[in-house]
Parts: structure tokens; sequence; C-alpha cells
């Protein structure tokens, strides 16, 4: 088993599982109200800032400051 890692971290082109969005109350709303919650499927479209993921038909574009708060499992 893989440790748990930074959203920016995973390579274009990949599928990962989040394992948890850490951060105040409001940024952790705030990425549920966009899919992005425990157990969510994302692929990385580009990494890097910005950082474009896939989540399920949506598409969505996130600053750098952001992505650190989303960690995944990549096993």
């Amino acid at each position: 088993m893989f440790p748990d890692i930074p959203l920016n971290m995973v390579q274009p082109g990949s599928v990962v599982r989040i394992s948890q969005v850490v951060g105040g109350q409001d940024d952790v709303k705030r990425m549920a109200e966009m899919g992005l919650q425990t157990g969510t499927e994302v692929e990385m479209l580009q990494s890097g800032s910005p950082c474009i993921v896939r989540v399920g038909q949506s598409k969505l574009c996130f600053r750098q400051s952001d992505v650190l708060n989303i960690l995944v499992s990549t096993d």
C-alpha cells in the first residue's frame, strides 16, 4: 500500500481516488460542492499551475495552493 500524496504530484493521464480533503471548513465544503470528496475518482489532465482535472464529465481548474489540500491514493 502506497502513502497518500497531494493531487499536484499526480502525473497527467493518471486516474486516482481522493482519500482526504484537508483544510478549513469553508475550503473543504467548497471542494465538496465541486464534487471533490473522499472516494471520488479524479483524472489528472494537466499538472502544475493551473492544474486541470476531470471529475465525472466535468473539467475543473485549480490554483496550486488548492490542489495541495487534496490527498489521493495511488494504489
